[in-house]
């Protein structure tokens, strides 16, 4: 792991490398992600299925793409009773923060005008993608259903990949079921994305799509933006960990590397004014790596995308940590709450040595779903505001409109739309 000057020509580059993790897809990926798509949209569930057989390995039909119920309640039932316990917890702790986000449909009466407001529904259907692979991700099953279930979606979907003999991880199926998730398919992939979108015999089309995936999943997602919604573009995962000399080292350390070991694309950085710090993190996280099971994973996420920064103070610190805008970030300072208001692009902050990212990803309450790559100077993360939709409401009396009358008429035509103005003149000539 580095060790970098925060003013150097090394650091520069550093800090650009992790920008471009950003940039556009190969084009080689994209080119295979259209073909996808296109084949999906155009065959439905032959072309579906066939993707399924050409990298999955798993040969499906009609009859056995969906999830039974009872595979999903022996899936549940088979679960030791300590996760079923932190599943409940966890789900438990989600729901109640995610209720307060919730907006409300709201009414003004103006007098002699009329009513003015804002009406909010929640979507019809929408779609999780869980990954699958060489792991299982209960938690991303939580995190992505529990708050379209807040906002009252009426039909959620769940599609994620299966192994060669069929099989979904049973603590997936085991989450979906305690989300109240009935909607399960093994498909997986930008097949799956295309299947949500444009709808097949199997696999009705959906609102919104939701949830993490690899390049081919996210590239599918970008692509059918606006044919379909979606939460967001989210790139590898990534913590900037901010420490003053008052850190535990240990603590740090541990925190990079929980970051590093989910893929060797993410990003796990640490800034700080001390120099005895930095030398004792890089030394922490050698040690810790030796057995860690991901060491391979961890190692090169590290060597590409892992670095300490030497800053020149707490202030400099987080203009860097406001110009990188991580997806996690983490105040190991004697006085977080003191730092927090120079803070002002991360997807999610964790305060303090005991508020560690994992506890986020898990059951804090907040959603792990965030914006990276520098997306979260402008972007949230996925709450339950965005299972639901905003309508506009307008109910005019008529003296309003004829109060209206000669501002409406000189503004419809300033802007040439002679069929606007007379929308509103032919409502308001005198009898």
């Amino acid at each position: 792991m580095r060790l970098l000057m925060a003013d150097s020509e090394d650091c520069r580059r550093f800090l650009a490398a992790l920008a471009a993790r950003a940039q556009a897809p190969d084009p080689e990926v994209e080119a295979s992600v259209r073909r996808i798509l296109e084949a999906v949209r155009q065959r439905g569930d032959a072309a579906l299925f066939e993707y399924c057989e050409k990298f999955d390995g798993l040969r499906l039909t009609a009859e056995t793409v969906r999830v039974p119920d009872a595979e999903m309640t022996a899936a549940a039932a088979a679960q030791p009773a300590p996760l079923l316990a932190a599943l409940r917890l966890a789900a438990d702790r989600i729901a109640a923060f995610h209720r307060r986000q919730l907006r409300q449909s709201w009414l003004s009466e103006e007098g002699g005008i009329g009513l003015t407001g804002q009406l909010v529904r929640p979507l019809a259907r929408v779609g999780l993608y869980v990954p699958g692979g060489t792991a299982a991700y209960p938690s991303s099953v939580l995190m992505n259903a529990i708050p379209a279930v807040v906002a009252g979606v009426a039909e959620i979907a769940v599609c994620t990949p299966a192994g060669r003999d069929g099989r979904i991880p049973s603590a997936v199926l085991a989450a979906a079921q305690l989300a109240g998730i009935r909607e399960v398919y093994r498909v997986g992939g930008a097949q799956a994305i295309a299947a949500l979108a444009f709808g097949t015999r199997s696999i009705p089309r959906v609102d919104k799509i939701v949830g993490p995936g690899n390049i081919y999943v996210v590239t599918a997602k970008r692509l059918l933006f606006g044919v379909v919604g979606i939460d967001m573009v989210a790139g590898p995962s990534e913590v900037l960990v901010i420490a003053d000399e008052t850190a535990v080292p240990s603590f740090v350390a541990a925190d990079l590397l929980a970051q590093a070991e989910h893929d060797p694309l993410a990003s796990a950085v640490c800034l700080t004014p001390s120099r005895r710090q930095a030398e004792a993190v890089r030394a922490e996280v050698l040690r810790q790596l030796a057995d860690l099971p991901r060491r391979e994973t961890a190692q090169r996420a590290l060597a590409q995308y892992g670095a300490v920064v030497l800053v020149p103070d707490l202030p400099a610190a987080a203009a860097l940590a406001n110009r990188i805008a991580p997806e996690h970030l983490e105040l190991l300072v004697a006085d977080p709450w003191g730092l927090l208001p120079a803070l002002r692009a991360a997807g999610a902050l964790f305060l303090g040595a005991h508020s560690p990212e994992v506890a986020g990803d898990y059951l804090a309450g907040p959603n792990h779903v965030l914006p990276t790559a520098g997306s979260a100077r402008w972007g949230s993360p996925l709450s339950a505001e965005d299972f639901q939709k905003r309508s506009s409401l307008v109910c005019l009396r008529p003296e309003a409109l004829r109060d209206w009358r000669e501002p409406l008429l000189q503004l419809a035509r300033q802007e040439g739309l002679e069929a606007h103005a007379r929308s509103i003149a032919i409502r308001t000539e005198a009898p």
